[in-house]
């Protein structure tokens, strides 16, 4: 893995159950190029996501999200 390690905040619109929150923040997980992903209990609309700017971009995050069937928007672009 490069050094080339950014992060990006999905906000999601929804309000999720906290299994539903995990499946999503799993399935961001898969994808190559992601270091870590977090969502707080405090701020559950909100998931922190690490990724290597050489193998990941943010919109495939964003969609890998979205294909969940949530409303969602990046922030910190």
């Amino acid at each position: 893995m490069s050094n080339n390690l950014v992060d990006v905040t999905v906000h999601i619109d929804e309000d999720l159950s906290p299994e539903v929150r995990l499946t999503i923040e799993d399935s961001i997980r898969a994808l190559d190029g992601i270091v870590s992903v977090h969502n707080s209990t405090r701020t559950p609309h909100l998931t922190v996501v690490e990724y290597d700017m050489d193998e990941m971009d943010p919109q495939r995050i964003l969609k890998r999200v979205t294909d969940q069937g949530v409303h969602a928007e990046l922030i910190g672009l």
